[in-house]
C-alpha cells in the first residue's frame, strides 16, 4: 500500500466486512499485516478468513464484503481456497477463505487475530506450535541438492530448454543453498528468520553473500550455475566434514564443459 496510514484502516474494513459473512468466525492477518514494525510501502495484506465448513463453498463464491469493490482491477483464484485481489493503487490482498479443517496442518508464524471465537484462537495457537515443531533442516542433504539441481539445470540449458534451466539454477538450487546457509552460518544481524520462507530477509541476515549471489544470478544460466557452485563451496565447504565435496567436484567438472 502506497499510503501506509491507510493500512490499518483497510485491515479494520476487511475485518468488519468479513465478520458480516454468514458462518465467519475469525480473520487472521499474517506476515507484515500482523507486524507493523516490518511494514513498508510494498507490504500486502495477507490473511486467512476462517469460516464454518458448511458455509465455506458459498463464501468463496461471493466476495462482495471486500472494501471498495469499484477499485478492484483484478480478482484471481489461487487453488481451491486462495484469492489474489489487486486494487487500482497496486495494493494487493492475498488470502484464503477456508474452514479450520481445510487448513489443518497449517504452520503460522507472525499472526494477529482481528476477530475470532475459540476455534479461531485455537487455530492460531496450534499453527504457532506447529512452526516450532517443523522438521529441522538436513544441511548435508540440502547442500548435496544444490549440486543436483545445478547439474539438471545446466543440462536443460545445453539442451536448449533455457526457461526451465533457469528455474533449476536460480530457484531450486538457490533455495537449497539458502536453507543450507541458514542451517550452518550465523546471520550477521539479528534479523528474524522466516521459517516458512527462508529466502525472506536473507539479504539483511547475510548481506555480503546476498550481494554476491545476486550478481551471480544476473548472468546467463550456464554462468549462473557455475557461480552458484563456486559460491556454495566458498561459503559452506571450509571446515565442514559433511559437505558433499565429491559431488561438488563432479558437478563442477560438468559445469566447466561447453
Amino acid at each position: 500500500m502506497r499510503d501506509l496510514q491507510r493500512f490499518d484502516e483497510l485491515t479494520e474494513r476487511l475485518t468488519t466486512g468479513f465478520a458480516r459473512v454468514p458462518g465467519a468466525h475469525g480473520l487472521v492477518v499474517v506476515g507484515s499485516a500482523a507486524a507493523a514494525e516490518r511494514r513498508d510501502r510494498w507490504s500486502d495484506h495477507d490473511f486467512l478468513a476462517l469460516i464454518d465448513a458448511q458455509a465455506a463453498a458459498s463464501a468463496r463464491e461471493s466476495l462482495d464484503w471486500l472494501p471498495e469493490p469499484e477499485r478492484i482491477v483484478l480478482l484471481a483464484r489461487e487453488g481451491a481456497l486462495g484469492f489474489s485481489v489487486l486494487y487500482d493503487d497496486a495494493h494487493l490482498l492475498e488470502f484464503a477463505i477456508a474452514s479450520v479443517d481445510e487448513l489443518a496442518g497449517t504452520a503460522i508464524g507472525e499472526a494477529g487475530l482481528t476477530f475470532g471465537d475459540e476455534r479461531a484462537l485455537s487455530f492460531v495457537a496450534e499453527g504457532r506450535e506447529r512452526l516450532n515443531t517443523l522438521t529441522p533442516v538436513d544441511a548435508a542433504s540440502e547442500a548435496g541438492l544444490v549440486f543436483v539441481k545445478l547439474l539438471v539445470g545446466y543440462g536443460r540449458a545445453r539442451r536448449g530448454e533455457r526457461i526451465v534451466a533457469g528455474q533449476f539454477v536460480r530457484t531450486w538450487a538457490v533455495g537449497h543453498m539458502i536453507r543450507t546457509i541458514r542451517a550452518r552460518i550465523e546471520p550477521v544481524t539479528g534479523v528474524r528468520e522466516d521459517a516458512l520462507e527462508p529466502a525472506r530477509r536473507f539479504d539483511a541476515a547475510y548481506p555480503e553473500i546476498a550481494v554476491r549471489l545476486d550478481a551471480v544470478l544476473s548472468q546467463a544460466v550456464e554462468d549462473a550455475a557455475r557461480g552458484v557452485a563456486a559460491l556454495a563451496r566458498e561459503v559452506l565447504e571450509p571446515g565442514w566434514s559433511a559437505f558433499p565435496s565429491r559431488a561438488a567436484d563432479v558437478a563442477e567438472a560438468v559445469l566447466a564443459q561447453e
